[in-house]
């Protein structure tokens, strides 16, 4: 009985720090989002080549940074 007590803790704790770090990925996204717009809004006429890495590298953390359950779903 004990061992299948440590057993869920050890799941609960592992879910947990899974739903942590996709919420750690998902605000440095944000924080990418906000300096792209200030950079955007700094550059002007200029920010096409001024803002580029920001955007790209946003648009890479949009596509790998969402934020997961702990439950995997396959559709």
């Amino acid at each position: 009985m004990e061992a299948r007590a440590e057993e869920l803790q050890a799941r609960i704790n592992e879910r947990n720090e899974i739903i942590r770090e996709s919420w750690i990925r998902a605000m440095e996204a944000k924080i990418v989002r906000d300096n792209m717009n200030k950079c955007y809004r700094i550059e002007g006429v200029n920010h096409g080549e001024k803002c580029k890495h920001l955007v790209e590298r946003y648009a890479a953390m949009l596509h790998e940074n969402r934020v997961k359950g702990y439950k995997e779903i396959d559709v």
